[in-house]
């Protein structure tokens, strides 16, 4: 079994200039075939509460602190913090995430297959 598991993206500028990070092929555990973004999430509220059977992601917080607490069977929950646009969280399939969105934040998503309905596990 795969656990989830931070990583870095490559990232190239300057302070004076600003810094290009980059998601591409070769450099991200699977082939993206999605990708999403999640803003002005209402203080408060949590997102996620689900797993996939077969989906993997990788979640990068482009913008501000979003805090992750991942379960999976068998396991104790393993918390995250986002807080670098250069880190990205894995998550294989069947990960349960609770993701929780500081003031302002934007989180990326990058996924291995197109939106299905039935490949997400809710109970």
């Amino acid at each position: 079994m795969t656990l989830p598991y931070l990583f870095t993206l490559p990232s190239h500028g300057a302070a004076d200039s600003g810094w290009l990070t980059v998601a591409e092929a070769g450099g991200l555990p699977f082939v993206v075939r999605r990708t999403y973004w999640i803003t002005a999430v209402p203080a408060g509220r949590v997102r996620g509460r689900h797993a996939h059977h077969t989906l993997e992601q990788a979640l990068v917080a482009v913008h501000g602190r979003i805090t992750l607490t991942v379960k999976m069977e068998g396991r104790k929950p393993v918390e995250f913090c986002l807080d670098q646009p250069t880190q990205a969280l894995y998550l294989p399939p069947h990960c349960w995430p609770e993701i929780h969105f500081g003031p302002g934040a934007v989180l990326l998503g990058l996924a291995s297959q197109p939106y299905d309905p039935a490949d997400y596990i809710h109970e």
